[in-house]
Order: C-alpha cells, then structure tokens, then sequence
C-alpha cells in the first residue's frame, strides 16, 4: 500500500540506493511510476506493506516501509532488490553498489569510489565540513538528522587524521 512519505512514521525503516549518476527527468518519472506500482503491490506473505519512497538531489531513491503497520520479510527485501536490480539494467547506472560514496561540492553531488574519496582527503580537496550521504541511516528518523551531515560527524570522519 502507498502512501506519501512524509506520513511515515520516523521508526520506518528506510533504504538508500545512490545512483552512481544523475538521473534526468523522465527518467525519475518513469523510476516513480515504477516504484508506486511496486510498493502498491509489496507484501509480506500476503499482508500489505505500507511504504513509499523518495528521490533525492537526482542521485538517491530512497525506499521506506512503516513496520509498526506490517514487518517486512526476507522475501519482501529480496523483491525490493529485485526491483532495484531492474533499475541498474533499465538505466545503466550502479544503485546497489555499497562502494560507491557521494560528497557535495556546493549544490553539485559527487559520486566517487571509496578509495577516490580516500585519495580526495589526503589531497584536501574533501574537509571535515563537507557534506557526505551516509546510506547507512536505518529509519526515516534517522534519514532526517544524520543522512546529510559534516564528513566529520559520519563514518566517513575515519579517513581524517
């Protein structure tokens, strides 16, 4: 069952996928024409899950499911995947690759290899204060205060000395 993201709950448990390019529009109409029809028909051997989703700054499809409503199952997770897998396909772009790590440069998202990014701190072009994803974030509430944050306050603040 859809419903509008905002009406989550912030216990819902949130998915990050990071586009390892920018999407254009059409592209994100058809994902989101894609992404409704799916989460209208998501279950969890049989039962409805409630969830939506979210497509962020071009890069970032976020996915959600209010579990207070209805737990997801190994089943459900795997059809997300499924979807998701189709998407990399569909658009030749990377979304389940954990590699992957993204920084802003002003309003501009950057998606680099890890070791890219390793190799951007020690030529200092990436600072404490610059803005990273953690696709870490587990729920909507999380997704709101520590998704978007300083290098420094992320697991990224690792590659500082």
């Amino acid at each position: 069952m859809y419903v509008d993201f905002e009406s989550l709950k912030d216990s819902s448990r949130v998915w990050v996928y990071q586009s390892s390019r920018e999407f254009d529009e059409e592209e994100m109409n058809e994902i989101s024409a894609k992404l409704r029809v799916f989460i209208e028909e998501w279950t969890r051997h049989g039962d409805d899950l409630k969830g939506s989703y979210e497509i962020k700054y071009k890069h970032f499809i976020i996915l959600a499911v209010d579990e207070s409503f209805n737990q997801v199952s190994g089943c459900s997770i795997d059809a997300s995947t499924h979807i998701f897998k189709a998407f990399e396909r569909e658009y030749q772009v990377e979304l389940l690759n954990k590699m992957n790590t993204a920084f802003k440069d002003g309003d501009h998202i950057n998606i680099v290899s890890l070791s890219e990014f390793q190799k951007y701190v020690k030529e200092d072009k990436i600072h404490p204060d610059t803005p990273v994803f953690n696709n870490l974030v587990q729920t909507k509430k999380e997704l709101d205060l520590s998704w978007e944050i300083p290098a420094e306050m992320s697991w990224h603040n690792r590659y500082f000395n």
